[in-house]
């Protein structure tokens, strides 16, 4: 046996073998799919409050336009739709998932577009209607990218496209919360803008950062299990299938596959506390900060920036 075979392996080396799984070409590409999979969470959330709340909106309305985060709870209803069924003319171009992709992200930029066109005083309803269609194609587009990361990875990728998301995750937070506020803030102080425009800049260049996600999906490719499955909806002997007989096969099969894995029900539970903490104080924090008198940059310091740092690398560390 020569040396260099009988060598072991450097610290360096061992590290690089760990690494490097984050930077092969399918998990990488999650991290563009991360970004554009929370950046509408929230321009239709925390940063829509505090512009509500610094126009002068009261409470009780502000309190009622957290209902606009409805379709992220209940997601799981369509989920079915989007695992049976293809886009007309886009899944065709780009296979069921992507095509499912890039249909929620061009809803997304319209919605978020939208919303710049808008004045929270003086078209509260359009303004929720416009928060309801962000939170609607923002959720599909979890479910896509859920269902698009799984299929697409290999196991020994899946907790490294996972951390890449989280990652991901979190910067697409932060620049749709305390980004979009330092933007409004610049646009106002620095630049001179009026207020009746600042925040329509803001979600206009926000919207604009959607095209992350659609140069990802450009670039990835549809996942093998996906194509598989258009290749079964071609096949002429499924040809006289009913539509929503298949719809309610695929509903039924995804959860009894869920139902029938081990501690099930624990782990429903423990996502729904999990996530209680959040639920109660999440929706009121914006206007109470605002109502306190921070600026925007101390808010976006303060309430965006800390825990940014170790939430991201817990992240890696988890995957």
């Amino acid at each position: 046996m020569s040396d260099a075979a009988a060598a072991p392996e450097t610290t360096g080396a061992k590290v690089w073998n760990v690494l490097k799984v984050y930077f092969e070409r399918r998990v990488a590409l999650i991290l563009l799919l991360g970004f554009s999979g929370v950046l509408p969470l929230a321009l239709s959330g925390s940063t829509l409050l505090y512009w509500m709340r610094e126009v002068g909106i009261d409470l009780t309305t502000i309190g009622i336009f957290a209902l606009a985060g409805t379709p992220y709870t209940v997601k799981f209803f369509w989920a079915p739709v989007v695992d049976a069924f293809r886009v007309p003319f886009l899944s065709k171009l780009l296979g069921r998932r992507r095509g499912w992709l890039i249909l929620s992200q061009i809803m997304l930029l319209a919605a978020i577009s939208f919303v710049g066109f808008l004045d929270p005083l003086t078209t509260p309803w359009w303004m929720a209607l416009a928060a309801i269609l962000i939170a609607f194609a923002s959720a599909t587009q979890d479910i896509v990218i859920d269902a698009f990361r799984v299929e697409s990875l290999d196991g020994d990728q899946q907790a490294a496209g996972m951390a890449n998301y989280v990652a991901a995750y979190r910067f697409g937070l932060l620049f749709s919360s305390a980004g979009a506020l330092i933007l409004v803030d610049w646009f106002e102080k620095s630049l001179g803008l009026p207020q009746e425009v600042i925040w329509t800049y803001a979600y206009w260049l926000m919207s604009a950062l959607i095209l992350v996600g659609i140069l990802g999906v450009l670039l990835a490719l549809e996942p093998e299990a996906s194509a598989e499955f258009d290749a079964k909806l071609d096949d002429p002997a499924n040809a006289d299938q009913n539509r929503l007989q298949r719809l309610m096969q695929t509903a039924f099969h995804a959860f009894a596959d869920f139902l029938q894995k081990p501690l099930a029900i624990t782990i429903l539970l423990f996502v729904i506390f999990f996530k209680l903490c959040d639920s109660f104080a999440g929706v009121m924090t914006t206007p109470f900060v605002v109502d306190l008198g921070f600026e925007r940059t101390e808010y976006a310091a303060l309430v965006k920036g800390v825990g940014f740092a170790t939430a991201l690398i817990g992240g890696f560390a988890g995957g």
